[in-house]
């Protein structure tokens, strides 16, 4: 269960990650600019809100590919 979990939480950092870096290019080039102007709007939680959503979407479109594939072995078997 651990390992599971240790996964997903890969999983959202990755896609923060992706995302930061796709919204903002400049996270490579000055990091700290960044940063200081992520401190000085006060807006720290909506990365972590915007990955979560595109981690949900990804985690049930993952649930339905997996349904998909366990109703045709199951009729594949029949």
């Amino acid at each position: 269960m651990i390992k599971k979990i240790r996964l997903e939480l890969l999983y959202y950092v990755a896609i923060l990650l992706v995302l930061a870096i796709v919204q903002h290019s400049d996270l490579l080039t000055a990091p700290l600019e960044r940063f200081e102007q992520m401190q000085h709007n006060a807006n720290y939680f909506h990365p972590f809100l915007y990955a979560l959503l595109i981690y949900i979407l990804i985690a049930c479109m993952r649930v339905i590919v997996k349904f998909i594939l366990f109703l045709k072995n199951k009729f594949k078997t029949n």
